[in-house]
């Protein structure tokens, strides 16, 4: 038995039987990461030593017959725009490559006294902006399907990690889809939960308004054990809300009698993959199959759901990254003049391609003249999308579409046209503008043997109903056994 290949729930049983150790498991994905990330690139660090001791502790607690909570021992990645103390935190970017925090985030901190194991810290999108991962400032994350493709992103480092056994579960962040279209994209399950169901403080922000910690695990159960943790109040981040946390373990219910699925007509676009279309109808079909109840449902705005959000994440974009100016943290240019010369070598320096155009066209559309014309407006149509959503969760209980419109798609594909890459989060954007949560599962392969993800989407603060359905169609194919050819 391949211990890295197991889930949290598997391990945790191994655990309390004393039939492993913690840091048995911890060696046996070292060594999977040895072996297998000169190809995948994962990991931008490694904590090896912190993860081995913290091992050894669960370890003692077990012998001394000490009870442990289901996460203990369990060894996991983090992207890296969470803030670990005393460990680098880059964001994915060469302004911030040596910038060490002196604090947890709570997501962090949460885990942490859970006696979780940190793998390292895993890469990502530069600030968490792009599609693919191959706007990180350090490497190209490749994806374990086919290590020709992205493995999607922001949190590409994650998915791939959680895919090619490089751990046994990660975090991700996902502001315009950036944990469902990479978990999408490798195969594996990526939560998107309701906004202010997770604290973001520690969280190094992109947009304010829209970005959310969530998991990425091989399997709904353990998406659900991680939600259980990473969920709840925290008076250090003003958004997030005050809201009862259920055990989301209740919600694994393998049973959709009744529940009301709806189908968008918007989400099944002109241009999309036809396998991606095939899979996702089946799978609906499926869940119908089984007592489902399936009808057709509109949210009329959906069509300007991109150009919404690339007007509202980028003027957050261009307000939060003005802190990176090399006068308090992270990089700061050498051989200026004066002060302006400071900043401009600085963020020149500092800063990618992408990063750079997203703070220019943020700083456009709230500049004088402009403010009302682009960003009043976006405002305005992103409170018509959440009433769009509103009025369909009075007709329906679940919401089903792809993911995305194509599988895993080549490197280097789309790197030369911003709007086609922009594109690739057609289908998962809508929810972030709304804050409702959504849950990206494994439902079938294309015709080049990639993974093909099912998104569903649900009312505020009711991820259990998501991880109910979820958790039944998983419970009844064997779509997500099915591991990468690179394993």
């Amino acid at each position: 038995m391949d211990l890295y290949t197991l889930t949290i729930h598997e391990l945790h049983n191994l655990l309390v039987k004393k039939e492993i150790t913690s840091r048995e498991v911890t060696e046996a994905v070292y060594r999977r990461i040895k072996e297998m990330d000169e190809k995948i690139e994962a990991y931008l660090m490694l904590t090896e030593e912190e993860a081995l001791h913290q091992a050894d502790q669960v370890d003692r607690k077990i012998a001394k017959g000490e009870e442990i909570g289901d996460l203990a021992g369990v060894p996991l990645g983090f992207k890296d725009i969470l803030c670990t103390k005393g460990i680098r935190t880059t964001c994915g970017s060469k302004i911030l490559e040596d910038y060490v925090p002196f604090y947890d985030g709570t997501v962090v901190r949460k885990l942490k006294e859970k006696d979780t194991v940190m793998l390292g810290k895993l890469n990502m999108d530069e600030f968490a902006m792009g599609s693919s991962t191959e706007n990180s400032g350090f490497q190209i994350t490749r994806n374990p399907w086919d290590l020709n493709r992205i493995p999607g992103g922001s949190s590409g480092g994650s998915a791939a990690a959680v895919a090619a056994d490089e751990c046994i579960a990660a975090l991700g962040t996902d502001t315009g889809g950036s944990i469902r279209q990479p978990a999408s994209c490798c195969g594996v399950v990526g939560m998107k939960p309701t906004y202010g169901r997770v604290s973001r403080y520690g969280l190094v922000a992109f947009a304010s308004s829209l970005d959310q910690i969530g998991p990425i695990t091989k399997d709904v159960e353990d998406c659900a054990i991680l939600m259980n943790t990473i969920s709840g109040y925290d008076p250090y981040d003003s958004t997030s809300v005050n809201v009862e946390v259920p055990d989301y373990r209740q919600s694994l219910m393998n049973d959709v009698k009744g529940i009301r699925i709806g189908i968008p007509d918007e989400y099944f676009i002109e241009g999309m993959d036809p396998d991606v279309e095939r899979s996702v109808l089946e799978a609906i079909d499926l869940l119908k199959k089984w007592g489902a109840e399936v009808r057709r449902i509109s949210l009329p705005h959906t069509e300007y759901a991109v150009a919404i959000y690339y007007i509202i994440a980028t003027a957050e974009a261009s307000s939060n990254l003005a802190r990176y100016d090399g006068v308090k943290y992270g990089l700061r240019s050498k051989g200026y003049r004066d002060l302006m010369e400071m900043y401009s070598q600085t963020r020149a320096k500092g800063f990618g391609k992408e990063v750079k155009r997203r703070i220019i066209l943020g700083t456009y559309v709230l500049s004088a003249g402009y403010y009302e014309a682009y960003y009043r407006k976006a405002s305005q149509v992103r409170t018509l999308m959440r009433s769009d959503f509103e009025e369909a969760f009075r007709q329906v209980d679940v919401i089903m579409a792809p993911t995305a419109p194509t599988p895993a798609f080549r490197i280097g594909e789309k790197v030369e046209d911003p709007l086609q890459m922009y594109l690739s989060d057609i289908h998962t954007i809508p929810v972030n503008l709304a804050g409702i949560p959504a849950i990206s599962i494994p439902c079938g392969f294309s015709h080049e043997n990639l993974p093909i993800g099912l998104q569903m989407m649900g009312r505020h603060f009711d991820e259990g109903m998501l991880l109910r359905v979820a958790y039944t169609f998983e419970q009844n194919t064997d779509i997500h056994l099915k591991k990468p050819p690179i394993a």
